[in-house]
């Protein structure tokens, strides 16, 4: 169950006696790597989908940048041409996607045991999901991708190289579509749900007695490590503050270059 907070921030004393005593919910600091030229940061390892018929997209952003929206878009537009489409997502292995969803709804586990348990989830889908769809010629089209569990542990202190590390067994999607959008678009979309997301606001470990400005700091702080990211590891960024037929568009060019190639299908 996803863990919220509704209305005012109320009494957050608690958890800032945890801060107190917990290195991992102190203010984070940010470290600086850069990986070795010609190496990947994730996928030099022993997973290669370069001969695999079918294709990996991850389509990446923040909370409420409208992944869902246009993955079930992309999905149906690729569908009616032919395609075999399968859907994907943090969280939803089913070695440790229940447990880890009730693990967050708890919010007791530390970063370090966070991100192993991130990887079991993603090394059981990887193995069950992502890999047969592509052996059987399918689009895979995931929601997130190791980029956005990066993202989240350099924003809270985790060091970039262990996590790159962790991860490394992580094949590079054919291509990471990023949905950028400004924390100013963020916020009205996050109302309209009535709604902020303890993770998504950063209560886990910012200070902020306000809950608004827990958000925008914490997305703020998020939205610049995925620019960094984005950069680094080669993503296509998409303005996503657009309205989502505009956004589509530009994913439906995107998506159709990558499957140009693919063989039996209407495209």
């Amino acid at each position: 169950m996803k863990r919220t907070i509704s209305g005012t921030a109320g009494s957050r004393a608690d958890g800032r006696d945890r801060a107190a005593t917990n290195p991992e919910l102190t203010e984070p600091t940010y470290r600086t790597w850069t990986p070795d030229p010609g190496i990947r940061p994730t996928g030099d390892g022993p997973v290669d989908i370069s001969d695999l018929p079918g294709r990996l997209i991850a389509v990446e952003g923040t909370d409420a940048a409208g992944r869902s929206t246009q993955i079930a878009l992309l999905r149906e537009f690729l569908e009616t041409r032919g395609f075999g489409v399968s859907h994907t997502g943090l969280t939803r292995g089913r070695l440790a996607g229940d447990g880890l969803k009730r693990a967050k709804a708890g919010s007791t586990l530390g970063q370090l045991t966070l991100n192993l348990f991130y990887a079991t989830d993603f090394a059981d889908r990887l193995e069950n999901e992502i890999l047969p769809a592509l052996r059987a010629g399918f689009v895979v089209l995931t929601d997130r991708y190791v980029y956005s569990v990066l993202a989240r542990s350099i924003v809270r202190g985790m060091d970039e190289e262990w996590l790159r590390d962790v991860y490394r067994f992580a094949p590079p999607p054919h291509a990471v579509l990023y949905l950028k959008v400004s924390a100013e678009t963020l916020v009205p979309r996050v109302l309209t749900r009535g709604r902020f997301d303890y993770w998504e606001s950063g209560l886990d470990f910012q200070e902020e007695r306000d809950l608004y400005q827990s958000f925008v700091r914490y997305q703020k702080r998020l939205l610049k490590v995925f620019d960094d990211l984005a950069e680094r590891d080669g993503f296509q960024v998409i303005d996503a503050n657009r309205a989502v037929d505009e956004v589509f568009l530009d994913l439906r060019a995107a998506v159709e270059r990558i499957v140009a190639s693919m063989k039996g299908a209407n495209a």
